[in-house]
């Protein structure tokens, strides 16, 4: 059974390959014209640079008299910067569930809170508004589905003028403290 029959017949019965051949002329003209198209896309695709035009990670807060005592919320690098006296440490305000921002709170009334086994009391937490996770101060995990402690960062001073840097890229262990 012959499902497509590519041959013309003519008048006189003879058999033509024009209609075999007309295909075959198709077929190489749309391979040959699907190929330029593609060379075209990755040259044109070439002149666009493969950049990921993100923020620094290491950038600079300031002199570490300027800034208040208590925390400072860096809302475009979800940052927390402590001071207390003369100690400054960073906590990551992205939470490590699903990276939402993590509110910082005061609590109405100290509570008690089991974390890594032990009882606690907390007067401040940090909570994602997202899934509920909950965090003590030091950004230990308690409640909800986050899965780890937040990120504390380093903090250095700039040798060159004494302000205060941050150091996204590397990560330190709760209780880092720097001491100026």
């Amino acid at each position: 059974m012959k499902l497509f029959n590519l041959t013309k017949t003519t008048e006189a019965g003879e058999k033509n390959d024009e209609g075999r051949r007309g295909f075959l002329q198709k077929l190489g003209l749309g391979a040959l014209l699907t190929s330029l198209a593609g060379v075209a896309y990755q040259s044109f695709r070439s002149l666009i640079p493969n950049v990921l035009y993100e923020p620094d990670q290491r950038f600079k807060l300031g002199l570490p008299a300027n800034l208040p005592e208590g925390i400072t919320f860096l809302d475009d690098r979800r940052l927390y910067v402590f001071k207390e006296g003369k100690s400054f440490y960073a906590i990551s305000g992205a939470c490590t569930h699903l990276g939402c921002t993590v509110k910082y709170a005061k609590l109405a009334q100290p509570r008690t809170v089991e974390v890594n086994g032990t009882q606690a009391t907390i007067g401040f937490e940090f909570h994602c508004p997202c899934h509920g996770s909950k965090f003590t101060s030091d950004g230990t995990n308690y409640a909800g589905p986050a899965p780890r402690p937040l990120h504390w960062y380093r903090l250095e001073l700039s040798p060159d003028d004494g302000q205060l840097i941050a150091d996204l890229g590397q990560e330190v262990d709760q209780g880092f403290r720097l001491t100026v």
